[in-house]
């Protein structure tokens, strides 16, 4: 599995980056983007910053 942003909706405010660092990053654009591979030590905080993300851009799919 892993996690993808739809920058097209991100608004940059760090809330999956600091939840979950392991997956998610700041691009040289200033956007969110998923730049990990979803584990079982850090699916649950994926999963959390995925639900806790306030303009839903965040996806969890099948790689």
């Amino acid at each position: 599995m892993k996690a993808v942003v739809n920058k097209d909706g991100c608004i940059s405010c760090g809330l999956c980056v600091s939840t979950c660092p392991e997956v998610f990053a700041f691009g040289d654009d200033g956007l969110a983007e998923a730049n990990g591979k979803l584990t079982d030590s850090n699916f649950a905080s994926a999963e959390s910053a995925r639900n806790s993300c306030p303009v839903s851009v965040i996806d969890i799919v099948e790689d």
